[in-house]
């Protein structure tokens, strides 16, 4: 007997506790309740002032004996109160649950509860608006785990991109390179299924004209001319993927990455044309630019940012990926007018051709460099370094003995898979930890 009352509430009390959960705080669900509970209220008010009138005023017929026996009026009047208010009470709750179990059933994933569905949204849409800067695999990095804090996320990439499939794209269609814009796009799609995988699907080993392409780049690139703008295919991209977010370039203007390198060898200096022979060169970068060098930005990052609570800028080849945004005057005089909270993640390992023997001194003095100081306000930086990197990496550190004009702030963000990668969860909880530092209740007494 015991056995299976324990069985019962085993089976009863967690049905019970998550319906509970519907009155949490911040799911906008109490307020629609209280608006149908007294909007019922005043309709069973109106019957019931009708169902009196009858009563009173009806010629003897044989169904009043039965209206009196339903309405319990042989019982005390505050007893038929409580079991017609129950009773009210619980089918208002179960037709509002099974009404909302109906129509929102189809946008819930399977497994999930429509409740914990329902609280993971709310807390996304109350979330705080984020830019984030860069290119390559460490944008879409950042993306994949901030997603789980905000739908409110920016991405700004470089358009200098001249190698791939984006370079042979933009080589023979005369298009913005795409390959960035379609990595973020998948990061930001909220179910990486399918069509995710369809998107960032690469045709290799055929031989023909497809071999090297993305289905994505192609699939943009086809969009572009269908609607005569690459900045709709883009949305229009954003579409099919169920994004939350937006992707932007960060200028529309066909623009150069041009370098400035030093053979150390000879110490002689050339300058280089094109992103990809940049780091094909082998030489010491002393400086990039771009050509033309003062392009327009797209006037939405401009807005992103003025608008933006926090600004991550990195990780990402320093010098082909993050540097060419900055490069853009208008985004480097924005991020210095914006009032977010800047932040700069450096680099784990440093990158062959391009980064070579730096530390974080050096990525933050590059920075300045190109797109003068003021512009941050605190640096991530990896401290774990057990992991093994490829050939010719060595683990990015923050010396103590160097100057470095910002507070760095050090954790384990490794991939323990792939240790010269950030890990998205890992960096995703420290920068919202150090966001909520910076704008929590506490803030203003550190201050």
């Amino acid at each position: 007997m015991i056995s299976k009352i324990q069985e019962f509430y085993s089976r009863i009390l967690p049905r019970i506790k998550n319906n509970l959960r519907w009155f949490l705080p911040g799911l906008g669900v109490k307020r629609w309740m209280v608006v149908i509970l007294g909007g019922t209220t005043l309709l069973g008010i109106g019957i019931g002032i009708f169902v009196l009138d009858v009563y009173r005023n009806a010629p003897e017929t044989w169904w009043l004996p039965l209206l009196s026996y339903a309405s319990l009026r042989t019982l005390p009047r505050l007893l038929r109160v409580l079991i017609f208010g129950t009773l009210g009470f619980g089918l208002l709750l179960g037709g509002i649950w099974g009404l909302n179990h109906v129509l929102v059933k189809p946008f819930v994933k399977p497994g999930q509860q429509i409740v914990k569905t329902l609280s993971m949204h709310r807390r996304k849409e109350r979330g705080p608006h984020v830019v984030v800067i860069g290119g390559g695999h460490g944008i879409s990095m950042v993306l994949r785990g901030l997603k789980r804090f905000t739908h409110h996320l920016t991405a700004v990439v470089t358009v200098a991109d001249d190698g791939g499939s984006s370079g042979r794209l933009r080589a023979s269609m005369g298009i913005l390179p795409p390959g960035d814009l379609r990595n973020c796009l998948a990061a930001l799609s909220d179910d990486e299924t399918m069509i995710t995988q369809l998107f960032q699907f690469r045709f290799a080993n055929g031989g023909g004209d497809l071999d090297g392409h993305s289905f994505g780049n192609l699939f943009i690139s086809a969009l572009s001319e269908i609607t005569g703008s690459f900045e709709t295919a883009v949305a229009e991209s954003s579409k099919v993927l169920a994004v939350n977010g937006q992707v932007l370039p960060s200028s529309l203007v066909n623009v150069k990455l041009m370098g400035e390198l030093k053979d150390p060898s000879t110490n002689q200096v050339k300058i280089i044309d094109g992103e990809s022979s940049i780091t094909e060169n082998g030489g010491v970068i002393q400086r990039v630019w771009l050509n033309p060098s003062n392009p327009k930005a797209y006037p939405q990052v401009i807005q992103g940012i003025l608008s933006a609570d926090v600004i991550i800028i990195g990780p990402g080849s320093l010098y082909t990926s993050i540097l060419p945004n900055l490069l853009v005057p208008d985004i480097s005089a924005a991020l210095r007018t914006s009032q977010a909270f800047k932040i700069y993640v450096c680099n784990i390992s440093t990158q062959s051709g391009e980064t070579t023997g730096y530390s974080c001194g050096d990525h933050i003095r590059a920075v300045e460099t190109h797109a003068g100081s003021g512009l941050l306000d605190v640096v991530i930086q990896n401290n774990n370094f057990k992991g093994k990197l490829l050939k010719d990496m060595q683990w990015v550190t923050c010396d103590q003995k160097e100057t470095v004009n910002y507070p760095v702030y050090e954790s384990d963000l490794i991939d323990e898979t792939e240790p010269w990668h950030h890990d998205a969860v890992k960096l995703a909880d420290v920068i919202m930890e150090l966001y909520q530092a910076k704008t929590g209740p506490l803030a203003a007494v550190n201050q």
